[in-house]
């Protein structure tokens, strides 16, 4: 029997209001991830997930857990939208009458689906990152500002050397300085790096979601109850999460505009990678691979749930009946 016919429109809405939800629900860890990554040998501000957790509360508030959460709102319903429609759609064209997907066909789905959302994800995640590490170079800049304000109260001398404090910035004034001075091609620093994570990401995560999801179809009515979704989801995306972690790390050095005191640049991913393995060891390319476990698993679980639950389809249907209803 033939596949029926996908909705386009409604998996759009689908993966949108599924990208809503899971991010509002675990921005906070995806914060703390990002300051652990960026996070050099022998500056440690913060020594775990929980300590950062900790230091960002009392230092920034409950507000500041959610730093980057505005820009990310608003580009993840594009981003999840993308990303988890060109999957079904890929899928879909793959799919042949009759004949369920091979593994090779449902992971080509899934790298067609990587290489779609990078349109939305790279800038939005360069624009986030900046945001959500602030606080870190801000708490170091206090770090090294403490001793020199010390030495100076006594000797009675406050003409402490200036350390630069980041301004509190936004979203739309590092957009519009990264267009002023790089043009478009400034929202998109870290491409290859995104392509890089978001790619194998999509090969992992899709087939194994699928996979895993069939296991708890109901041999009747063909559908998965609510729970194995839920897991199926969260079991696949932290798989998929920790397996592309190294170029995770990669990415969000990359797009890392603020730098701390010795703190290096770099050229490129390769130069990114060698510097990283030489001066920090191959550890580092592990750092943040809780965080971002604990975001992606429940993210896409919840993701995955409100997707098949079929809110876009809902709302087409009720828009269409409302049109033909006197």
């Amino acid at each position: 029997m033939a596949e029926k016919q996908i909705s386009l429109p409604a998996k759009l809405i689908n993966g949108g209001a599924a990208g809503i939800i899971g991010v509002t629900c675990v921005f906070p860890i995806d914060l703390v991830k990002t300051r652990l990554q960026n996070q050099r040998s022998g500056q440690q501000i913060y020594k775990s997930m929980l300590d950062c957790l900790m230091k960002t509360l009392r230092s920034e508030g409950y507000f500041g857990m959610y730093r980057g959460a505005a820009v990310n709102l608003t580009l993840v319903t594009p981003e999840k939208a993308i990303k988890l429609a060109a999957n079904d759609y890929f899928r879909h064209l793959l799919a042949k009458e009759g004949v369920g997907l091979s593994l090779s066909k449902e992971m080509l789905a899934g790298c067609g689906a990587g290489v779609c959302q990078v349109i939305i994800t790279t800038p939005m995640e360069m624009l986030k990152i900046q945001l959500q590490d602030a606080g870190r170079l801000g708490n170091q800049s206090k770090i090294m500002l403490a001793p020199q304000a010390l030495m100076s109260r006594s000797n009675k001398a406050y003409n402490v050397s200036p350390v630069v404090i980041p301004r509190k910035i936004s979203a739309t004034q590092i957009a519009s300085e990264l267009l002023q001075t790089h043009g478009i091609k400034g929202l998109y620093k870290g491409l290859g790096a995104t392509l890089l994570r978001d790619v194998p990401f999509s090969v992992i995560y899709f087939p194994l979601f699928a996979h895993l999801n069939r296991v708890g179809q109901d041999s009747l009515e063909g559908r998965t109850s609510f729970f194995h979704s839920f897991l199926a989801g969260c079991i696949a995306g932290s798989v998929a999460a920790v397996s592309v972690n190294p170029c995770d790390v990669i990415k969000t050095r990359l797009q890392s505009m603020g730098k701390g005191r010795n703190e290096e640049n770099y050229s490129g991913i390769i130069d990114c990678a060698r510097k990283i393995w030489m001066k920090e060891g191959p550890s580092a390319f592990l750092k943040g691979a809780n965080c971002r476990a604990l975001v992606i698993a429940p993210l896409f679980g919840i993701a995955q749930v409100v997707y098949f639950i079929g809110l876009g389809e809902f709302l087409i249907n009720l828009c269409q009946n409302g049109k033909l209803s006197p």
